[in-house]
């Protein structure tokens, strides 16, 4: 590991959306020289692997735009409400997405996307205890959201998705990877849900 710091000479801001914003910053490089580097600025999120007593897990099945099709994925959303603490943000997907609440909420793991091109980072969280949202109080969707389908799977069984090439979403793949294992080893990697993110 060396020990240049890379500093941000300038940015431009090329495009300013809700979700993320396009920037190219002019940064140092180890040689002395700078380079641009663009990349998307994003406001983060949250993910929940929703277990249940019987060792089944909570997926849904929603469509992505940028993929132009329907993808397996994880109860998910934006971190886009001021000052809302992160599991709390988690808790609320899961009711929005699945219907769900959870009685135990710990950290499961933490995960860039895909550092080359964004900075965005998910938080997953491992939810247990689960009951259902009564009906009157369940989030009525919209847009994407009114197709979802949600469907409980093994967890073993998601797993096994995740290697045929069913679940390709990276939350989703890494989330349920986490998951297996650390119930392998009975929980231990667990962290609590208030644990700092990384830097």
């Amino acid at each position: 590991m060396t020990g240049f710091a890379h500093s941000v000479v300038s940015r431009t801001e090329r495009f300013s959306g809700r979700v993320f914003s396009v920037v190219t910053d002019r940064v140092t490089m180890p040689g002395g020289g700078a380079a641009d580097r663009d990349y998307l600025r994003h406001v983060g999120a949250v993910g929940v692997v929703a277990l249940d007593d019987r060792g089944r897990v909570v997926l849904i099945n929603q469509y992505r735009h940028a993929v132009g099709g329907r993808l397996w994925e994880l109860p998910a959303g934006l971190r886009d409400v001021q000052g809302e603490d992160l599991s709390a943000g988690a808790l609320r997907e899961l009711a929005e997405e699945a219907d769900l609440r959870a009685g135990r909420i710990d950290v499961l793991l933490d995960l860039h996307t895909s550092p080359g091109m964004t900075n965005e980072q998910i938080r997953i969280f491992l939810a247990r205890d689960l009951t259902p949202v009564p009906a009157a109080e369940r989030h009525d969707r919209t847009d994407e959201e009114a197709e979802i389908e949600v469907r409980w799977v093994p967890l073993d069984d998601a797993v096994a998705m995740v290697f045929a090439g069913e679940i390709t979403n990276a939350a989703a793949v890494s989330g349920l990877l986490a998951a297996a294992r650390a119930r392998d080893l009975e929980w231990a990697p667990l962290r609590p849900a208030d644990t700092p993110t990384p830097a």
